[in-house]
């Protein structure tokens, strides 16, 4: 990923962490938290990066994990969600070219969360379907037409978030939010 990746990661992933108790953790606590998010199979030699996009481990395997973040839970990503995500981070169009995973089994934590309707809501409101997530997958399809049929609800144990944007996926809840 470019130093321009780097700095959308964590815009989009951080937002500000820089002054929070998010900065106050030892690399060791980062990592730790970061290996949280999926099976030790990915996290073990996986790339780590802090919630300012700087390398703690680097890795081997094509997978990068993230520590808890204030607007999001800890995950370890393939490089299509990165891309994914700086996409919308940039509010640019993506062209999803694989079927790719992301692995959030540390859920939210104490994140925020986000809207199942609108990928740049900052905030809940009535309308947008604020969510906040015990463990799960999520899964990118690079064709929009596989998401027909699949519900939108995020009441539903599989459900499709961003539905009618360029940056749609598949959850996959593991477990309900404790």
């Amino acid at each position: 990923m470019k130093t321009g990746s780097f700095i959308g990661m964590s815009v989009l992933l951080g937002l500000l962490a820089a002054g929070s108790a998010l900065a106050e953790k030892s690399k060791a606590e980062l990592i730790t938290e970061a290996e949280s998010a999926a099976p030790a199979v990915v996290t073990k030699n996986a790339t780590i990066k802090s919630p300012d996009g700087k390398v703690l481990r680097e890795g081997s395997n094509g997978w990068t994990c993230y520590p808890q973040q204030e607007v999001i839970g800890p995950m370890c990503n393939r490089p299509q969600w990165d891309k994914l995500l700086q996409a919308m981070m940039n509010k640019k169009p993506i062209d999803v070219t694989e079927f790719s995973i992301s692995y959030m089994l540390a859920g939210e934590g104490e994140a925020l969360g986000v809207s199942n309707k609108d990928p740049y809501a900052s905030k809940p409101t009535s309308d947008n379907d604020w969510v906040k997530e015990g463990p799960h997958l999520m899964i990118t399809v690079p064709d929009p037409a596989a998401l027909e049929g699949i519900s939108t609800d995020p009441k539903d144990p599989v459900y499709v978030m961003w539905k009618g944007t360029p940056y749609a996926h598949i959850m996959v809840k593991i477990e309900p939010e404790h």
